[in-house]
């Protein structure tokens, strides 16, 4: 690695910033995330609007560490989590130095990314328009988004990328690490998110339950890691608690004979064990909480600002 050592040093500048990505649910932007970090940093599932705490990716490129501010999608908010969740995005978006839109080629723009660009009109920092999902587009269609949407929004760049197959993502990392400010970098340098491992560790295992569940089970359920415990022999022993609304609710989560959150457990501990390096004890528990949607403090261990 000496090599890149030496053209560090002769680099003396490093760079350093925050990059919000913004977009429509299910645009892509998890998956985009975690194939510009090289690793499982935001929750992916299929299931719309799972995105709730930011999570940021970190990635270093070059000379540059680019801190990804995962909002979550932007829609138009229905309940008081969906309130929060959409006021943290914007935040989000006012304190990067960067601006990402993340536009679904194959949707196009359509019913929220139509608002999002009216409201970027307002948005002071530099923006990038990013079209994802190319690979299933023609190039006509292509070539048309991105005049439509630069003719609404004065966009510095805009790339053409694949978040699933990495196409076209090492173009905008290479942008981005030019564009972001000089300074010094914020986190050591293998670190590939800043969320702490607890609050990881419990996205992990609300994905699972949503791929699992995700016709059954609404949004209203929520995971909380409550022990976490370092053993001798080197393994780690994890209590989380998932909590939902309704008894009903609790019945689909244990499933017959507690297959279900015996299979979302094992789902869970399998992919923690991978990112923590050691083996992983994960015991599952499931309570009732009723309206646990409009208790602040829930809000709070997601990194949300409860909506008065």
């Amino acid at each position: 690695m000496s090599s890149v050592e030496d053209t560090a040093s002769a680099v003396p500048a490093t760079h350093s910033g925050f990059v919000a990505l913004i977009g429509a649910p299910n645009a892509g932007k998890s998956t985009l995330i975690n194939q510009l970090v090289g690793s499982k940093v935001s929750i992916v599932t299929h299931k719309v609007q799972t995105t709730r705490a930011i999570v940021r990716g970190i990635a270093t490129h070059g000379n540059a560490q680019i801190v990804f501010v995962d909002t979550p999608g932007i829609f138009k908010p229905r309940r008081r989590l969906d309130t929060a969740m959409v006021t943290t995005a914007w935040g989000g978006a006012k304190d990067a130095d960067v601006v990402v839109l993340l536009i679904d080629a194959e949707r196009g723009i359509r019913g929220d990314a139509d608002a999002i660009l009216d409201r970027l009109k307002d948005v002071r920092q530099p923006m990038v328009l990013v079209l994802n999902k190319v690979d299933r587009v023609k190039p006509e269609t292509l070539l048309a988004l991105s005049a439509a949407a630069n003719e609404r929004v004065p966009f510095k760049r805009t790339f053409m990328v694949s978040a699933l197959t990495g196409s076209g993502c090492k173009d905008l990392l290479d942008y981005l690490a030019e564009t972001l400010p000089a300074g010094p970098w914020y986190y050591p340098e293998d670190q590939i998110s800043d969320l702490p491992m607890r609050q990881l560790a419990a996205e992990i295992t609300r994905e699972k339950l949503y791929l699992r569940l995700h016709q059954e089970l609404p949004y209203s359920s929520h995971v909380e890691t409550e022990k976490w415990e370092e053993k001798k022999d080197g393994s780690v022993r994890i209590e989380q608690v998932i909590y939902v609304e309704r008894d009903s609710q609790k019945k689909i989560v244990l499933g017959h004979k507690g297959e279900t959150i015996r299979a979302i457990g094992q789902a869970a501990r399998t992919e923690i064990a991978e990112i923590l390096e050691q083996k992983v004890h994960l015991f599952l528990f499931v309570k009732v909480r009723e309206n646990w949607g409009d208790d602040p403090e829930r809000y709070r261990e997601m990194g949300l600002e409860f909506p008065r």
